[in-house]
């Protein structure tokens, strides 16, 4: 689209993968109807989820998954190297996600116990900021498309870039929802980032927390709500750690 006779230079996306499920990603190809205005602003030049193409002059590089083999450390590196703005897409890449449960067992008893005799490169999981400088963090499993696609714009327009500071719990009772610790579940509702329109809670499933902490959020609090529902100090710890999204929050608990 031309202004006063000018075509305005788009910014360059490259999307890129490492050790997920690829959810992320596909999230940002589906639902079509968006992306003809998403695409008019900006060009992508490297998304293995939907084009064959292989370009390395991008702006934004947008990062899925965690990263635990060293050839995933080099190539991180080198990504960090060419975009002027780095991005992590997703609880994987911004937390290490559910690859870090590994981390709680001997990597070698690990190996062993899967792949028997055979060998694989494998290293404990990290999440994308251990190694390189991470520019904004789009947390969630999966992402929300809309969001991704409102910072981006954000991002290439110069517009602010905001992520809701309030709990879950917020969103919830904006949709009239009935508690689902009231039914029984464990919810990280009131503890966890909002921007997800409360969609596991709508469903009657307790939050597990993908978007990492909300402002102030209090843990002990959660922990005694979920004790005199008649949840154990084990299952409540098991939800936390689940996408290992609260790790530094839950290092200075008490």
């Amino acid at each position: 689209m031309e202004y006063l006779g000018i075509e305005p230079k788009k910014a360059r996306i490259g999307v890129f993968d490492f050790t997920c499920c690829e959810g992320c990603e596909l999230q940002l190809a589906n639902k079509e109807d968006s992306l003809v205005d998403f695409l008019a602003l900006v060009e992508v030049v490297n998304f293995r989820e939907v084009s064959s193409d292989r370009g390395q002059d991008y702006d934004i590089a947008l990062i899925e998954g965690s990263i635990s083999r060293e050839d995933e450390v080099e190539r991180l590196k080198q990504i960090r190297e060419k975009a002027k703005i780095l991005v992590t897409l997703g609880t994987c890449a911004c937390f290490g996600g559910v690859n870090s449960i590994k981390n709680r067992f001997d990597i070698d008893d690990v190996v062993s116990e899967v792949y028997g005799k055979n060998k694989v490169e494998t290293l404990p999981v990290r999440k994308v900021s251990d190694i390189v400088k991470v520019d904004l963090a789009i947390p969630g499993c999966p992402v929300s498309k809309s969001e991704v696609e409102r910072i981006v714009v954000n991002l290439v327009t110069g517009a602010a870039v905001n992520l809701p500071k309030y709990p879950v719990c917020v969103e919830c009772k904006q949709k009239g929802n009935t508690c689902v610790v009231d039914l029984g579940e464990i919810c990280l509702g009131p503890v966890t980032r909002a921007g997800c329109d409360a969609a596991c809670p709508t469903g009657k499933t307790g939050c597990l927390g993908c978007r990492g902490a909300a402002e102030d959020a209090n843990f002990d609090s959660l922990r005694e709500i979920l004790r005199e529902k008649g949840h154990s100090d084990e299952a409540i710890d098991e939800r936390l750690r689940f996408y290992n999204a609260f790790s530094e929050e839950l290092k200075n608990e008490g």
